[in-house]
C-alpha cells in the first residue's frame, strides 16, 4: 500500500518501507491531514484525550482507517498510561493502562496513539504476529519495546532474527529538551548536554532502536522515521510544540487473512 494523499495533495498517512510487499500486512502513519477537526486539532485528530468532540475524533478514524481498508470495528486500542504493561489481544476493542497491543489473530487491527512520543511496529511474518507500542520516555527507560519482543518469543516463538521493525515519527533530538531529573534515566549515548541551554537533550529514537537491536532484530531490518513531530509540524502534531493543545496521530499495524 502506498502513501494517501488527500484533495490538497497532503498526505494522510504514510506507510513504513520496511513493511511494503507484504500482501497480508497493513500499516500506516496518520499525518494531521483530511480530517474534520477544528483548529487546534486541524484536522485529522485521531486521539480522544482531547478537547475536539467525540463526534469529530469518530469521524477522523472513520476516514484514516477506511483509507486502509480496514473496518473501524476491528481495531484494537488502548487507553495509554506511558507505562510498560502489554495485552496480547484476542479481540478487537477499546482497553484501559496498555502501552503495547499485539497480536497474532488475523483482521484485528492494533493502533497506538501519539503526539510527541514514540511509535514502534514489530512484523514477525514467519509465525505472523505483530506488535504496535507506544513509548514515550516513561516507557522508553522501562524498556518496553524490549518487553514486548520478549513477549512476542514467549506467546509466539517470535524469532528477532525474522523480525522487521519500524521507529516512528516523534519528537526530535534536537526538540526533546529535558530536565537532569529525566535525563539521569538515559545512558549517556542517548543524552546530550547543551551549555548555551543549560539543559539536557534525549533522543528517543535511538534509544528505542537500540532496544529493538538488544533483542535481536537484524539492523538492515529496522526503518526510523526521518520525519519529527516538531520539525515537521506542518504534518505531525507535537503535545509539546503546540502547547498541549494539540491532537494525535495514530501508527497502526494488522494482519489480513
Amino acid at each position: 500500500m502506498k502513501d494517501q494523499l488527500n484533495s490538497n495533495n497532503k498526505p494522510l498517512f504514510r506507510v513504513p518501507k520496511i513493511f511494503t510487499g507484504f500482501t497480508n500486512l497493513v500499516t500506516g502513519e496518520s499525518t494531521r491531514h483530511g480530517g474534520v477537526s477544528p483548529a487546534p486539532y486541524n484536522s485529522l485528530n485521531l486521539g480522544g484525550s482531547t478537547k475536539d468532540t467525540p463526534e469529530n475524533v469518530l469521524e477522523n478514524n472513520k476516514r484514516f482507517f477506511e483509507s486502509l481498508h480496514i473496518d473501524f470495528e476491528k481495531v484494537a486500542k488502548s487507553h495509554q498510561v506511558h507505562g510498560a504493561e502489554i495485552l496480547t489481544v484476542s479481540t478487537a476493542g477499546r482497553y484501559e493502562g496498555y502501552d503495547a497491543l499485539m497480536t497474532n489473530i488475523p483482521n484485528i487491527q492494533l493502533a497506538v496513539t501519539i503526539a510527541d512520543c514514540t511509535p514502534i511496529l514489530i512484523f514477525d511474518p514467519i509465525k505472523k504476529a505483530v506488535a504496535a507500542i507506544h513509548a514515550g520516555w516513561r516507557g522508553t527507560v522501562q524498556e518496553i519495546v524490549l518487553k514486548t519482543g520478549l513477549a512476542m518469543q514467549k506467546e509466539y516463538g517470535t524469532n528477532p532474527e525474522d523480525c522487521l521493525a519500524y521507529v516512528g515519527t516523534c519528537i526530535d533530538e534536537c526538540s526533546f529538551e529535558v530536565g537532569e531529573d529525566v535525563a539521569d534515566n538515559f545512558d549517556s549515548i542517548f543524552k546530550r548536554w547543551d551549555d548555551q541551554k543549560n539543559k539536557f537533550f534525549v533522543d528517543l529514537k535511538s534509544a528505542n532502536k537500540e532496544q529493538l537491536l538488544r533483542f535481536g532484530i537484524k539492523p538492515e531490518n529496522i526503518e526510523v522515521s526521518s520525519f519529527s513531530t516538531v520539525l515537521n509540524n506542518e504534518d505531525y502534531f507535537s503535545y509539546r510544540y503546540e502547547n498541549g493543545l494539540t491532537g494525535r496521530m495514530l501508527v497502526t499495524i494488522g494482519l489480513t487473512e
